[in-house]
């Protein structure tokens, strides 16, 4: 009786393992599934791989950044505005157009400009939080809203006359891909294997713990933010070169795709929980159903604002759900 019950103890152990394992990677059966639904209905969608993946590298960028702020416990809003106000003030420096500023024409110049723009309004966002003790979403939407509106207050044209090495990164399909994916693969290696990645999921658990442990909090906040900024200016960097020009609508709207993107990866809303390479498979679904919205004959452009938001919603609900059943199966197992 005795080795009857061990083994069915063991077998509903192993059972309660394999479970999680697949709550934690529930983006990989998803993504399978949709694109089986994507290759029935829309197959014309996956005419060119590469395009797909190439449209993916923005949004890409700003999925990791939202992810390692949500893995902090935190979350930032402003990483779509972001992209868009350093990408126009660089352009506005770089471009040739009527009203430009026409400052420099180096391109190199114009790489160390955005980086440092996204790095530093990153860092005011990490002081802001944890230096002053504003609340991410309060300092966060602040921060959307004004930089939303300081990109439209210097142009609302597009922004051409860009030199051509400046937008060559991110206008060959290649070089932008594969930048994207070294970036997942840094962000993985370093939050698995070092200090700082233990750090940023001790403090995404309990602040409070992460900080009786030993961990400057505070300091790491500012880092993870300004890290946040950094990737957000890249994402603009990687818009302007698939699109040529630095459209005045540039970012817009991108944090919402962001959010789904990280949530469906299985990136904890509350922190400390989720894989990088779940929220690249997150990346990848969200950008096959853009692809898909855009190549399908039923939806209508005026439509799809609509079917992203509903992606989110959808997203959410599939977090709750996961939340739900892992908490079940932690209190059973503990039982």
């Amino acid at each position: 009786m005795a080795t009857e019950q061990g083994f069915i103890g063991r077998t509903f152990g192993d059972r309660d393992d394999v479970m999680l394992t697949l709550l934690d990677n529930m983006i990989w059966p998803i993504l399978a599934i949709v694109l089986i639904g994507v290759l029935v209905f829309v197959p014309q969608t996956f005419r060119s791989t590469q395009l797909i993946l190439w449209g993916a590298v923005p949004i890409g960028l700003l999925v990791l950044a939202e992810s390692l702020c949500l893995l902090s416990g935190h979350f930032d809003l402003s990483i779509g505005s972001i992209a868009g106000f350093s990408a126009m003030f660089t352009g506005m420096l770089l471009g040739t157009c009527p009203s430009c500023w026409s400052v420099t024409t180096s391109p190199w110049i114009g790489f160390g400009v955005i980086l440092l723009v996204g790095s530093l309004i990153g860092l005011v966002n990490g002081v802001m939080i944890a230096k002053v003790g504003l609340n991410p979403f309060l300092q966060t939407l602040a921060f959307l809203i004004i930089f939303e509106g300081a990109k439209t207050a210097m142009q609302t044209q597009p922004v051409t006359g860009l030199p051509a090495l400046y937008t060559q990164v991110g206008a060959t399909p290649e070089l932008a891909i594969g930048l994207m994916l070294v970036a997942f693969l840094i962000a993985g290696l370093v939050l698995r294997y070092t200090s700082f990645g233990q750090a940023v999921y001790a403090l995404g658990s309990s602040e409070h713990s992460a900080r009786e442990v030993g961990i400057d909090t505070e300091r790491l906040i500012i880092l993870i933010y300004t890290i946040s900024g950094l990737l957000s200016a890249i994402a603009g960097l990687m818009l302007t070169g698939f699109v040529g020009v630095v459209p005045p609508l540039i970012g817009e709207g991108l944090v919402f795709q962001a959010f789904a993107g990280a949530v469906i990866g299985g990136i904890s809303l509350f922190g400390g929980r989720g894989k990088i390479t779940g929220a690249l498979g997150g990346v990848i679904l969200i950008q096959v159903i853009q692809s898909a919205l855009n190549n399908s004959p039923v939806v209508g452009a005026t439509q799809i604002q609509m079917i992203n938001g509903i992606v989110l919603l959808v997203a959410i609900l599939l977090y709750s759900t996961q939340s739900k059943l892992r908490a079940r199966i932690l209190a059973s197992g503990a039982v």
